[in-house]
């Protein structure tokens, strides 16, 4: 479990083609720091399994179906991207609950910029919209952010200046795609209350190579 709080801005350095799958190389010194083989890290909100690591990076296989249904497919050497570990029991929740798993993936609509913050539309897969509300939370490519304006196809947020400075969203352009994961807490609700009969759940990614 995360809680969106971005821990370090990291940077691919390598991809290798694994046929059905990737193997990506992070480089992440933050994140690395007491990391085992086996353990998690959150790379741009997808819960992702640790391979290898050394001299501050690390490894871990990303398979077709995570690549196809999550902005990592479209990740290069060179791109920078959100890093965090997983919240310590006992920890503090700085953002909010946060599975890793993706539920969509959006695009960058367009980005005004005030003197002190800025705000950001962002597109929204129209089976996800039932679970984002106004001042409620979201988490766009694994930062946990709070809905100024949500709308049918879209959302808003506003970014102060450390996020700008510290996340791939200080950095992200009009166009660019970024990862999606809604409230779980919403979609508990909604299973409770039996609401949505006969619309399915839009299915997540999830850590699938945690059983790797």
């Amino acid at each position: 479990m995360f809680t969106g709080i971005v821990e370090e801005l990291g940077e691919i350095v390598a991809v290798e083609n694994l046929g059905d799958a990737s193997r990506f190389l992070v480089s992440g010194p933050v994140v690395t720091e007491g990391a085992k083989h086996g353990d998690s890290i959150a790379v741009n909100g997808v819960c992702l399994t640790v391979v290898d690591f050394e001299d501050g990076r690390f490894s871990a296989d990303v398979m077709a179906e995570t690549l196809n249904r999550s902005s990592l497919g479209a990740l290069a050497v060179g791109s920078r991207v959100n890093l965090e570990r997983p919240m310590a029991l006992g920890g503090r929740l700085g953002g909010h609950l946060v599975q890793g798993h993706v539920d969509g993936t959006g695009t960058i609509v367009e980005r005004k910029p005030s003197e002190h913050w800025e705000i950001v539309k962002i597109s929204l897969p129209a089976d996800l919209s039932r679970y984002v509300v106004e001042k409620g939370s979201i988490t766009v490519d694994g930062i946990s952010l709070t809905v100024v304006d949500a709308g049918p196809d879209y959302f808003t947020v506003s970014l102060i200046p450390t996020t700008l400075a510290l996340t791939t969203l200080g950095v992200k352009q009009a166009g660019d795609p970024v990862n999606l994961e809604v409230d779980v807490l919403a979609k508990y609700v909604e299973r409770l209350l039996g609401k949505g009969a006969g619309a399915p759940v839009s299915p997540a990614i999830t850590d699938e190579e945690a059983v790797a």
